[in-house]
């Protein structure tokens, strides 16, 4: 077990469940999730994205197979950074193992809504058999040996599959099963820059990043480059991020406030959190700078979406 005992007991009393024999994989249920079953909102990857790829957010399980495997220390990043390697240690569970255990995970951590009297029994009973793998919740999932077969399950069982990587292994997305929609978080305009905000433990951070850059193009899934933006570090600079979006050619992309919540606290302050005023001027200066177009937004989640 790469995770000690104690932070294990940490990360289970925040709401995440360790899955897998040797608890290298996690789940944990968004929000959104939760709020979409009481009716009271749905996440804005559903806004977005419903129509291309009927994306439900009560039907959705957030996951990771690499929870202590990350080989960025992101200022922004929400969690616990410290307990994160850089590189895989340990025994490899299989992707079957990992599925399995994460939808049985998933419906334990949903099954007090069976009883809650404000809860959309019918999308509970949708929710039992989840249709969208977020593999986003933590770590960096590229660091996952079986990354590909874990997309291959999920096929064979109709799930889609969202993947979020730093793109610091571009090796990885050379070979790996495509996924249903891929993100790829660049989050700086220059090579200063992203070594200042994301704390790269791995040598030619800004090289691999962009090598994965120029990857994506050749990707026939939906693909969205996401600038996760924090006032006084990297909210500048819109032709710096214009160059990227021009090298990536994505589908969408999607200019996104950080928030100031979870250990992201215990680095940043309140006043790093750009309101969404800013995030949609600093989308409106991005749209000018590409041939993309602002065609969304979800003040809720600070965020902006363009599109070709």
């Amino acid at each position: 077990m790469v995770i000690s005992p104690g932070a294990k007991a940490d990360l289970e009393h925040s709401g995440y469940r360790i899955v897998g024999e040797n608890e290298h994989s996690a789940v944990e249920v968004c929000r959104w999730t939760k709020k979409s079953i009481l009716n009271e909102g749905v996440c804005y990857k559903e806004k977005f994205y419903k129509d291309l790829q009927g994306i439900e957010s009560h039907r959705c399980i957030q996951m990771t197979p690499s929870l202590p495997f990350c080989d960025n220390k992101c200022v922004f990043c929400w969690r616990n950074v410290d307990l994160t390697h850089p590189s895989w240690r340990g025994e490899i569970d299989e992707p079957k193992e990992i599925l399995d255990e994460a939808i049985e995970a998933q419906r334990s951590l949903l099954s007090g809504f069976k009883g809650n009297p404000d809860a959309d029994r019918s999308k509970w009973e949708d929710a039992q058999r989840p249709t969208l793998c977020a593999i986003s919740l933590a770590g960096e999932p590229t660091i996952y040996p079986k990354l590909g077969g874990l997309i291959e399950e999920c096929n064979r069982r109709d799930i889609s599959t969202f993947l979020v990587t730093n793109g610091q292994h571009p090796e990885c997305l050379e070979t790996i099963t495509e996924p249903s929609q891929l993100y790829i978080s660049a989050v700086a305009p220059s090579e200063k820059t992203y070594v200042r905000v994301c704390r790269p433990l791995l040598q030619d951070p800004w090289r691999r990043l962009n090598d994965s850059l120029e990857l994506m193009p050749s990707f026939d899934c939906i693909k969205v480059l996401r600038f996760t933006l924090v006032k006084g570090w990297n909210l500048e600079d819109p032709s710096g991020y214009a160059k990227l979006v021009e090298k990536a050619e994505p589908d969408f992309v999607e200019p996104k406030g950080y928030m100031f919540v979870g250990h992201s606290r215990e680095r940043l302050e309140m006043d790093n959190m750009p309101n969404h005023s800013e995030i949609k001027e600093f989308a409106n200066k991005l749209a000018r700078e590409t041939n993309y177009e602002v065609s969304d937004e979800s003040e809720a989640s600070r965020v902006v979406l363009l599109k070709k």
